[in-house]
């Protein structure tokens, strides 16, 4: 099943049903533009069998970042160069790239946004209000400027080469903050109603699409829920899936949680039916695909080959996407498709400090230098060591580039 080939509502086709999900690379120069390092690392990619690539959060505002090192695309700052030979890279061997466009409102870190923006000025609980700064509302001026950020966005990758373009609408970035009625309380058009609180994503759909044309695929990472009281509820997520696949969107990415309530970071939480399935969102995805025929993207948890054709012989799912697998063994995806007998070497990290361990997002910190390896053009190091790696990280980066601010 995974070696067969799909064709997306726009009409591209994609040559298997592999996809490598977003992982953010972090390795932008000090002007976010993307440099050497991404060639690199999309040549590894490219070349390992992956029909889809979707690349880490791009951010379409330079005044709204995730990280110190994203890559920025707006209007003066368009790198084009820089995205034209990243594009050159992931999309040999025949592989589709998407540019995965993103906006933090609010989960941008103290150390980038003394005042970030967000659909309400409503601050985090709990850690998190240690990490990111009370936001400002965002006026309704502002908003359809961001709307137009992400089209405009889309329509430089484009015009760089990348064959598509995901939103990213989950983890808690800023489309997520609008769906969610926790963190959206406005009272005017965009908040409110599920249907106001939709309205965000929509209109970032409908711009894009009338920018890109009908036959560009277009993309959306969402969560099944954000797993928090009074938050994007399971029922809610099913509705906003089905209104943006009656739009047309080409391929719908089913992920989950933020940063407050994580969903997939803990691979040791796993509830028994996921671990024999594999995927922790396959339930989910059963019951989408009642209500629409747009192609699903499931990610997260799979290992093997057998659990990934059932997933898709289910018919819940069209597409499997991968991440962390791909960032350890980027030749993961050809191996599986000949059929050969392998499994991800993907597995719980420790540094052997039950503090540091706490302290420390280990599953970015330790995938974030593999990916760094590939982009200065070295092999990935599955066996490298967990609290090594935290070390050579805090004495490249510092203390403030460890919180946990993106995904």
């Amino acid at each position: 099943m995974i070696d067969q080939t799909l064709k997306l509502p726009c009409g591209a086709i994609i040559k298997n049903r592999i996809a490598k999900s977003a992982m953010s690379e972090n390795m932008a120069d000090a002007g976010n533009r993307p440099g050497h390092k991404f060639v690199n690392l999309y040549d590894r990619w490219s070349k390992g069998g992956t029909g889809l690539i979707i690349t880490g959060n791009v951010m379409m505002s330079s005044k709204a970042l995730g990280e110190p090192h994203n890559v920025v695309v707006e209007e003066g700052h368009e790198c084009l160069e820089g995205l034209k030979e990243w594009a050159k890279a992931g999309t040999q061997n025949g592989a589709h790239l998407w540019m995965q466009i993103n906006h933090p409102g609010k989960q941008s870190p103290k150390f980038l946004s003394p005042e970030p923006m967000a659909p309400s000025a409503i601050g985090y609980e709990s850690y998190m209000k240690n990490m990111f700064n009370t936001p400002r509302a965002l006026t309704a001026q502002e908003i359809t400027k961001t709307i137009k950020g992400y089209a405009y966005a889309a329509k430089v990758a484009k015009k760089a080469g990348f064959t598509g373009v995901q939103i990213h609408g989950a983890h808690g970035y800023l489309v997520s903050q609008f769906l969610s009625p926790l963190h959206n309380q406005r009272t005017d058009q965009w908040g409110g109603s599920l249907e106001n609180r939709m309205r965000f994503v929509v209109e970032i759909y409908k711009t894009m699409r009338s920018e890109l044309g009908n036959d560009f695929p277009i993309g959306i990472k969402l969560n099944s829920a954000d797993f928090q009281k009074g938050g994007f509820s399971e029922e809610e997520s099913m509705i906003v899936v089905k209104t943006l696949g009656d739009l047309g969107m080409d391929l719908i990415e089913i992920s989950g949680g933020t940063y407050e309530a994580t969903a997939m970071m803990d691979g040791t939480k796993k509830k028994d039916s996921t671990k024999k399935r594999e995927a922790y969102f396959l339930d989910y995805c059963e019951k989408v695909r009642k209500l629409i025929d747009t192609p699903l993207l499931l990610t997260g948890g799979f290992r093997s080959r057998d659990g990934m054709d059932e997933a898709l012989q289910s018919g819940a799912c069209e597409m499997i996407g991968l991440a962390r697998s791909i960032a350890i063994d980027p030749d993961f995806p050809n191996k599986l498709i000949a059929g050969q007998d392998v499994k991800s070497q993907v597995k719980p990290l420790s540094s052997g400090s039950k503090a540091m361990d706490k302290m420390i997002p280990l599953e970015i910190v330790w995938y974030t230098e593999q990916i760094h390896r590939m982009g200065k053009g070295k092999d990935p190091k599955p066996n490298a060591s967990v609290k090594m790696s935290v070390l050579r990280t805090m004495m490249s980066l510092g203390s403030a580039m460890l919180k946990r601010t993106r995904a």
